[in-house]
Parts: C-alpha cells; structure tokens; sequence
C-alpha cells in the first residue's frame, strides 16, 4: 500500500518542547485523522510537513519526494483548509480565485464553478463577509478544484455547529469515493472522526504513540469497569491508567484480550471512543 507521507525519525524542539523521534505514515486512498491534546505537536508536524519549519533531523517525504527538494512541486499536489482565514478578506470571492488560479498548473475553472454552485458560495461577497462555515467551503472548493491528491485539513470543523459539521463530513466522505484522494485531517472533535476516519494517528507529549486502522482501536483497547477490590499492585499493571470512585474503577487497557483472560465476568469491557482513548492516555502520561 502506497503511502503519501513519510516521516523518518524526526526531531525539532522549541524551548521545553520537543517532538521526538517522530516516524508514522500516511497511507493513500484513505482519510487519516490526526488526534492530541492541546500543544502535544499537531501544528508543528502540519508545519514540518508543509516545509513551514525545518526539523532539526529526521527526514520527510510526500508523494515520495524530499519535501524541501521537491517543494514547488509537492505544494502543486495538495489542498490545505485551516481552521484559520487563509484568504485575503477585502477581496471577493471571485478575485481570491484570480490571485490563486496561476499557482496551480492543474486549475480547473469547471471543477471551481461545480463546488461554487454545489456550496451555495458568492462570488461577488467580500471574504470578510462570509461566515465560518462559508469559509471552510471556500477553502475546500479551492483545494479541490485544482485536483489535489492530497488534502491537509488542520482542525476545519473547529468551531461549526453540530448540524454544518455532519454536512462538511459527508462532503468528505463523497469526494473520496473515487479512491484516488488522500485527507489528512486534525482534529479536537473526536466524533467527527468516530465518523469517517480510516486510520487514527495519535500523538502525545511530541510522541507517536500509534497510528492504527480505525476498526484495530476497537479490537485493541478498550474501556474496563469493575469493583474496587478487583483492583491490586499486579493487575493495576494490566491498564493505561485507571480512574477510581467510590463505586468502582473505570480504566484504559491496550490489550481487550488479556483483560478478558485475567478478570473474566468480573467486569464490564466497552468499547472506547477517541476521546476516551486521548483522555485516559494523558492521564496515565501524568
């Protein structure tokens, strides 16, 4: 299986913080959800990636290109949508078109007119006029309408309601049905990617803690509740991290099946949501 990226034992530090020895993959075809906690290095690898930061080593590769090597070339290839306004606000939505259409050698005026009218946008509005959901289809319908094969999404549903955020997904979920596209999507709302992601990358603290197909989490990991006097030093060691009450224990394990062997019927095994999963990791980080 092809992967789009790759990124080989990468370090970069800033100050007290450090991503350290980053190695994971992006695979093509696929939607890949990017998940940590605030300031565990999400941005900086975006940064890394998009050769917006140099790492200090380690080396990154997209499409099987240097990404500093091939830069011009790469950048061609993809579409970004930031949780930012990456546009010029004065100008109209036509005019931005204007100013990024030279950029890409693979323009395609029809393919910007179909997401224009199949998102309802304005041309003719000042970009400071539209509203943050009118934003994310602006930034989509440029990303998509020089046929980017790889679409870098940094948080995009941050701030939508609930109701645009379902219909920014099944946007997704419909412009990847011709296998031919790749998304790389980051994310704080975990259940946008319970939703439509087929690998989860998850990182923590500046490490790579696993990048792992959606259906393995729920085969590997899961959420265990049970009586406090099932609880001792050995079977303690059986879980990520463990929250304790009054009525019991709630924890995280990485291994479904040894937890199965070792309590049996004596607990109740769910599975875990994304949440959950970065949740209980960083508690058992600290």
């Amino acid at each position: 299986m092809e992967n789009v990226i790759e990124l080989k034992h990468v370090y970069k530090s800033f100050g007290d913080f450090q991503l350290k020895d980053i190695s994971m993959t992006v695979k093509k075809g696929f939607i890949t959800g990017f998940i940590g906690g605030n300031g565990v290095g999400k941005s900086t690898t975006i940064k890394l990636m998009m050769n917006l930061l140099q790492p200090d080593s380690g080396s990154i590769s997209i499409f099987g290109l240097d990404h500093k090597k091939h830069e011009k070339e790469i950048k061609r290839r993809i579409g970004f949508v930031f949780d930012e306004n990456m546009f010029y606000s004065h100008l109209t939505f036509a005019e931005m078109k204007k100013m990024i259409r030279p950029c890409y050698m693979n323009w395609d005026d029809s393919l910007f007119n179909y997401y224009v009218e199949k998102f309802e946008l304005p041309l003719n509005k000042k970009i400071k006029s539209f509203s943050k959901g009118m934003m994310m289809k602006a930034s989509l319908s440029i990303a998509l309408s020089h046929h980017a094969e790889l679409i870098i999404m940094d948080e995009p549903t941050s701030g939508l309601d609930p109701i645009f955020r379902r219909e920014f997904l099944d946007i997704l979920h419909n412009i990847m049905q011709d296998g031919k596209k790749t998304i790389f999507f980051s994310t704080h709302i975990t259940t946008d990617l319970d939703r439509i992601a087929d690998y989860i990358t998850f990182i923590h603290n500046g490490e790579h803690i696993f990048t792992k197909k959606s259906y393995q989490i729920q085969e590997e990991y899961a959420i265990v509740k049970g009586g406090m006097e099932l609880l001792d030093r050995d079977t303690e060691q059986e879980f990520i991290s463990i929250r304790k009450s009054n009525a019991g224990f709630e924890a995280l394990t990485a291994n479904k099946a040894r937890v199965e062997d070792v309590f049996g019927d004596l607990v109740l095994i769910e599975k875990p949501t994304i949440e959950e999963l970065m949740f209980y990791t960083k508690k058992g980080a600290k």
